[in-house]
């Protein structure tokens, strides 16, 4: 046989095996790719729609670039474990002559120790691919890499932070010693104590805050500084009215009402002292300081700087209880005033009520009186109309008495004797049959 004829028999086989070979190759890539592939494509595509919703601005290359990089390392690692069933050149040229039964003579002819067989127009290698097989992994990881990448998605949108609403009373309180602080109207330690108090229900869990302890702790909390502010706003009044009213009337006073006013004033004083609210040192230091007996030494403006420091106190803390308790005093001095009412003596006008007079309020401050009902006379009514009256309705009242039958009650018994009955047998035995007659005797033993 001619070299090149030889050189062309092999050059035949060996191209055949080597195809075989990687065909083999190939389906046991494929082949230990499939799971895999399918698990990546839905880890990759369910990262990217994670990625499009909570980072919007990142670009699809980026993101595409991501997926195929995980696909190829994917790829990779199959590779490398499914090098182990891998066929080499020879023996896929054993495959080659045991599928067409050649009787090893590719065996024989690659040892040298027979000629190369001439080349054969139909190759069996004994060997086809499965379609469905391949395919479907291939184009699930491709949908699932599709959707992932190109699926409408819409951007998170940025959630506020959850900030829980505080009690109400909590809120009330900072607000009213804040104000409290910025009018300088009360001592920094009870304002500095309340808020350390206010600060601990605070520091509670938030489950907490509206627990049965909680509320119970902040009515009470809440009820003290009411009381607190209420009991400055009083004093402060009573302060002020003591010292109006002997400042209008320090020449016509009586010394019973200047005692009993500069009383009210130093009654007043003490009661600002005692107590865990105390109002501003300075207020403090200008009423014990300010001497009323020697009125005449004072000058006007002291006592209106006294009298404006007093009503800003008094102000202060009636915002603090929403504006109750205003004017109490007020109304309580005038009431006492008016025993000291002078006939014919004309005051301020209403509501200015002088020392030696009533509270000088307008007569009908509360509306026009009205004419006073005759209450407690009885009147009877008659009906004019007695074709309107329905069954039930009275018509008529009279006094009568009751129709007694005095006569005796006889009694029949056996053998037609008849006899007065005696007791209870004047009641019902003579109506009763005997079964009733027994029932009701069992009943009344």
């Amino acid at each position: 046989m001619p070299a090149e004829s030889a050189n062309h028999n092999r050059d035949f086989w060996l191209t055949k095996a080597r195809n075989t070979g990687r065909r083999i190759n190939l389906g046991w890539w494929l082949e230990t790719l499939a799971g895999p592939l399918v698990i990546v494509s839905i880890v990759a595509a369910v990262a990217a729609l994670w990625l499009r919703r909570e980072i919007p601005q990142i670009p699809h290359w980026q993101l595409a670039s991501g997926c195929a990089t995980a696909l190829l390392l994917t790829a990779i690692a199959c590779l490398l474990v499914a090098r182990r069933r891998f066929e080499s050149q020879s023996d896929a040229m054993v495959r080659i002559e045991a599928s067409m039964g050649m009787r090893n003579a590719l065996s024989a002819a690659s040892a040298g120790i027979a000629p190369w067989p001439a080349p054969r127009q139909q190759i069996n290698a004994g060997i086809r691919w499965h379609a469905p097989r391949l395919l479907v992994p291939l184009i699930g990881a491709l949908t699932l890499l599709t959707a992932g990448l190109w699926f409408p998605v819409s951007a998170r949108q940025p959630t506020a932070a959850h900030n829980p609403e505080q009690p109400q009373a909590w809120q009330q309180i900072e607000a009213e010693l804040d104000m409290l602080a910025n009018q300088q109207v009360a001592d920094e330690t009870y304002l500095e104590e309340t808020r350390k108090r206010l600060d601990e229900l605070k520091s509670q869990q938030e489950e907490q805050w509206f627990s049965h302890s909680s509320l119970e702790a902040t009515d009470t909390l809440r009820e003290s500084h009411n009381a607190e502010t209420r009991r400055i706003e009083r004093e402060a009044e009573r302060a002020n009215n003591a010292l109006t009213t002997l400042e209008k009337n320090a020449a016509s006073i009586t010394p019973a009402e200047r005692n009993r006013l500069l009383n009210q004033f130093d009654q007043a004083l003490e009661g600002m002292k005692n107590g865990a609210m105390k109002p501003n040192p300075e207020l403090l230091k200008q009423m014990q300081d300010m001497d009323l007996k020697n009125l005449a030494d004072l000058t006007p403006e002291q006592i209106e700087q006294l009298r404006q420091n007093l009503q800003k106190h008094a102000d202060a803390m009636g915002q603090c209880n929403g504006g109750q308790g205003q004017g109490e005093a007020d109304w309580t001095d005038e009431l006492l005033a008016d025993e000291n009412d002078a006939p014919g003596q004309d005051g301020d006008g209403p509501g200015q009520g002088g020392v030696n007079r009533g509270p000088g309020h307008a007569p009908g401050v509360l509306g026009n009186q009205k004419d006073k009902l005759e209450t407690g006379k009885l009147e009877g009514l008659a009906a004019q109309d007695l074709s309107r009256t329905a069954p039930g309705d009275l018509l008529e009242l009279q006094n009568g008495e009751h129709d007694i039958d005095t006569s005796a009650t006889t009694l029949t018994t056996g053998g037609n004797i008849t006899s007065t009955g005696q007791g209870g047998d004047r009641v019902w035995r003579d109506s009763l049959d005997p079964d009733e007659q027994r029932v009701m005797k069992r009943f009344f033993e």
